[in-house]
């Protein structure tokens, strides 16, 4: 069976349902949405798994295990619900296939070193900012976080600064 590949959804159509999704997940499960918290969780699990002596010395990651399983966690299940969201909506839309979407004056080894560079910088960054972009956009702007503000204003500025530098990498 061919499935013929749709459009994207309109951007407003999307960050209203996106805002509908957040007032639900407030009014359900009393928390906002993020995901640095779960992949957080994740790899505490993960190292557990694999030198629990490790994690029970680090003052950090044991106050992860301290109260039971560290996977044990709503933001945990959102982030698994996301994943098969995406999936899903990637097949109904005709998506669902192994590909690199890059620029054409950049190779498909350089698109990943990039793309897997610009991730672990990311989630350092949501370390060290105590929450990521969606946290802090998404629920902490919602909440009228000025700290979140200033975050996103410093997000969208630092994007539109570097855009100049890698535009020729995309058009």
């Amino acid at each position: 069976m061919q499935v013929k590949e749709q459009k994207f959804w309109n951007p407003y159509l999307a960050g209203v349902a996106l805002g509908l999704v957040l007032l639900a997940s407030f009014l359900v499960t009393g928390h906002g949405l993020g995901a640095s918290g779960a992949v957080y969780r994740v790899g505490v699990a993960a190292v557990n798994g694999l030198a629990p002596g490790f994690v029970a010395r680090d003052a950090v990651l044991s106050e992860t295990t301290a109260a039971g399983n560290p996977l044990d966690d709503f933001y945990v299940f959102m982030l698994v619900g996301v994943f098969l969201g995406g999936l899903v909506s990637a097949y109904a839309a005709g998506r669902l296939r192994g590909r690199i979407i890059r620029g054409p004056r950049i190779g498909a080894g350089a698109r990943l070193v990039m793309a897997f560079g610009g991730g672990l910088l990311m989630g350092w960054a949501a370390k060290l900012a105590r929450g990521c972009t969606s946290g802090q956009a998404l629920s902490g702007g919602a909440l009228l976080s000025v700290g979140s503000w200033i975050f996103m204003l410093a997000v969208f500025g630092g994007g539109y600064a570097l855009a100049w530098f890698v535009r020729r990498q995309w058009t």
